[in-house]
């Protein structure tokens, strides 16, 4: 069950304005990972469904980082069909990711009073998601869609909150594009964990990434 109430969950993530987006098939390395973006100031973290036995990695971090980071939000991503959106809400996941938008998801999701937010590559879809009760849509591959994409959305429907992942670097002047354009947050991946620093195991380099992400996102927030 999760610990986070979907209202929550969607604050957080809104206050916050980034959401890690990672998956590492050692246990250990995950448990560093997230306590180095606990640290650094993250309070909601996507863990993704990407490889082979990802929920027992997950089912057990998540009981870990009840105890050693007990206010961080654990959800899960690259989730695409009910049946393993449903097997992750078993093993507590405070809101569910997805790279598409699947209205069978909601009712598994909305049964439970979980987020659910999908992934969405137009207008219509962002429309039908919020119909069916997305608080956040994710706009998603980012690279792909761009700024004017969300800026698009933002003008005929400016309560849209939406969350970028895809192309979003810790820089300001990629950070200084999404927000310009009116995202409410963003997912950010392989950019905010660099393949030699997770091998180098230097979580005190993570720590500041996610510090030195969260300064540049309150300084554009404050222009």
């Amino acid at each position: 069950m999760a610990r986070f109430t979907r209202i929550q969950v969607c604050q957080t993530i809104a206050e916050t304005g980034m959401v890690p987006v990672f998956y590492h098939n050692d246990l250990e390395v995950s448990k560093q990972v997230l306590k180095a973006c606990y640290e650094g100031g993250v309070r909601a973290f996507e863990f993704t469904n990407r490889g082979d036995f990802a929920h027992e990695i997950f089912g057990e971090l998540n009981k870990w980082a009840a105890k050693e980071c007990p206010e961080m939000i654990l959800g899960i991503g690259s989730v695409v069909d009910p049946g393993t959106a449903s097997l992750y809400l078993q093993l507590g996941a405070n809101f569910i990711v997805g790279p598409l938008l699947n209205p069978e998801i909601f009712k598994a999701c909305n049964r439970r009073q979980v987020a659910y937010v999908p992934g969405c590559g137009s207008v219509s879809e962002v429309g039908l998601a919020q119909e069916l009760g997305a608080e956040l849509v994710k706009v998603f591959p980012g690279d792909v869609m761009g700024p004017a994409f969300v800026k698009g959305v933002k003008a005929p429907m400016p309560w849209s909150n939406i969350m970028v992942t895809g192309g979003v670097t810790p820089t300001e002047e990629n950070l200084s594009k999404w927000f310009s354009a009116g995202v409410t947050c963003v997912g950010m991946g392989s950019n905010l964990f660099p393949k030699e620093v997770i091998a180098a195991k230097d979580w005190g380099k993570i720590t500041q990434m996610c510090k030195d992400a969260f300064g540049i996102i309150a300084k554009i927030r404050n222009k």
